[in-house]
């Protein structure tokens, strides 16, 4: 994509604008809202245009572009007359380092990919490599999409918003000190911390296809946190492995990581259901006092890299139902890597946390209108094109119900906490817990080589 595409437009504030709405008179001529479900909950935008311009290189499946689209259709429905739009800063060194190590960030800033020989050790230790390659620009796309996730927590926080949105962030993977599954900042992290400040108890959802680890090994050892991931698990040719049944916290934070390992292929009503069915017995055991959503394109069918046969209505279902809780929620993106849908369900998603309903048919002025064809519409039928054979049976769905809800009759209602005391993962995790994490992913390489050896074939990651 070349660069004047994502500079074409300029509604989010590159004029100089932090908010922006529509007068009376041009919210009258926009007919793609068929109605708007008055409501009592302020929701805020938070984005900046520089993080489109990034490019991770030819042929990556991580396409920074996607949300150029997103804006686009967000913009052409008119949908930020019902929120406050903010032009987001990036993300300070200090800011980023409240969770990953100094030396990680440092080399993030210092090398570039016409410098890369003289990092060969750092790059190996850091896991840098073909998923989360060197570009130029790297750290600033880094602290572009950290510092959105940080301001929309702000404003969750200081209550301005009670449902914030940075589509840019989301980006689960990232390790305290290093990259993994082209996640280089862990921002989803990064804005928990924050509302650890005055939030006694975080519940993160997230329902991307791959499994939310990095977030999940972030708070493994305190209470504070209930992290919750609905994902396609294989231990041994689905990356990244991991997101069984067993993992399931350490100390404080033992029965706190949930995970629901999913088969391919899942459809709309299995999805749905089994999703409403735990997070509503999650919100009634845990109690918590604000929700982070995480909702990774890449579980809608047809993704590049997704193995679901979803569609962008059951997906958006899932946020309806977050939504309808009332709590504060911070939600964020993720994966996604066939971005013209990535964008048609960022766009619905959107309109679900302002309560309006749109037009299926694409506002006839939406820019780059040429990537939804031949349809044209907000809602493919994607889960009856590339449809994967759906290996989750009713058995298999329950078996996993069954086993979220047997940890969650270990937390004898809302936890107590002392509100004056500090998670001990403000600066990373444990490092003994760290240790044990290290140790067991060893004895599971060494187990899945040992297999691998034994049927004559080599695990992937996708």
């Amino acid at each position: 994509m070349s660069r004047n595409v994502v500079e074409t437009y300029d509604t989010w504030g590159a004029n100089g604008n932090g908010t922006f709405a529509y007068d009376s008179k041009v919210a009258t001529d926009l007919p793609y809202v068929k109605s708007v479900t008055k409501q009592n909950q302020k929701v805020s935008y938070h984005h900046n245009v520089a993080i489109e311009s990034h490019h991770f290189g030819h042929g990556h499946p991580m396409k920074p572009w996607r949300l150029t689209l997103t804006n686009n259709l967000v913009d052409a429905y008119g949908l930020a007359q019902y929120m406050d739009t903010y032009v987001t800063r990036s993300a300070t060194f200090d800011e980023i380092k409240e969770f990953h190590r100094e030396d990680y960030l440092e080399f993030l800033q210092r090398v570039t990919p016409a410098k890369q020989d003289k990092f060969l050790n750092e790059i190996s230790r850091f896991n840098i490599g073909e998923d989360c390659p060197i570009f130029d620009g790297m750290w600033d796309y880094s602290s572009l999409y950290a510092g959105a996730s940080l301001d929309a927590a702000r404003k969750l926080v200081n209550g301005q918003s009670d449902i914030a949105i940075n589509w840019s962030g989301g980006l689960h993977h990232a390790k305290r000190s290093e990259a993994s599954g082209f996640c280089y900042v862990n921002d989803i992290v990064l804005a928990i911390l924050q509302l650890l400040r005055i939030h006694p108890r975080v519940l993160y959802i997230d329902i991307d296809v791959h499994h939310g680890d990095g977030v999940e090994q972030a708070f493994y050892s305190t209470e504070r946190v209930m992290t919750l991931s609905f994902h396609k698990y294989d231990k041994d040719n689905f990356f990244p492995c991991t997101g069984n049944y067993d993992e399931i916290g350490v100390g404080a934070g033992k029965h706190h990581s949930l995970n629901v390992p999913l088969k391919d292929g899942i459809e709309d009503l299995q999805y749905t259901t089994l999703f409403k069915e735990i997070v509503e017995r999650v919100m009634l055991t845990y109690k918590p006092s604000v929700v982070v959503l995480q909702c990774g394109a890449d579980s809608l069918g047809c993704d590049r890299l997704g193995c679901f046969n979803l569609n962008i209505k059951a997906h958006g279902q899932c946020v309806q139902i977050v939504k309808d809780f009332g709590l504060p929620t911070l939600v964020l993106g993720g994966g996604g890597y066939t971005p013209r849908n990535v964008s048609r369900l960022w766009a619905y998603e959107t309109s679900v946390c302002v309560g309006a309903e749109v037009t299926n048919e694409l506002p006839p002025h939406t820019n780059f209108k040429e990537y939804f064809s031949p349809d044209y519409t907000l809602h493919p039928p994607l889960s009856r094109e590339a449809r994967y054979e759906n290996k989750n049976t009713r058995r298999t769905l329950d078996l996993v119900k069954t086993k979220i809800f047997e940890q969650l009759r270990y937390i004898n209602g809302a936890p107590s906490v002392q509100m004056q005391e500090i998670p001990p993962d403000i600066g990373g995790i444990q490092e003994e817990v760290e240790q044990r994490i290290a140790e067991e992913e060893a004895l599971k390489e060494k187990s899945r080589r040992k297999a691998e050896k034994a049927s004559g074939r080599v695990g992937e990651s996708y």
